[in-house]
């Protein structure tokens, strides 16, 4: 039989990625960028994607892609490290 390798056995740290970035927090921002301007319907389409991903992404049930964070700070003005962490990056 053979062996599968994980990424966790070669980088235990990344197991946790999902809890050191804080998906629950970028999802707030994600809601604080959408605002009370738009429902999720029309903010998903804006983004490209759907109201269900979008409320996963709002309520940190889900991970946001690379390519939806750029249409974020496109979107927002606010710079990545923003949306990913909560801190202004340099």
């Amino acid at each position: 039989m053979d062996t599968i390798l994980y990424p966790e056995t070669f980088f235990p740290k990344f197991r946790d990625i999902a809890t050191r970035i804080g998906v629950q927090a970028i999802g707030r921002r994600i809601r604080e960028i959408r605002g009370f301007d738009h429902t999720q319907r029309e903010f998903g389409k804006m983004l490209g994607i759907g109201q269900t991903q979008l409320s996963k992404y709002e309520k940190g049930l889900s991970a946001p892609t690379l390519e939806l964070l750029l249409k974020l700070k496109s979107y927002s003005g606010r710079s990545l490290d923003w949306i990913v962490t909560g801190g202004e990056g340099v």
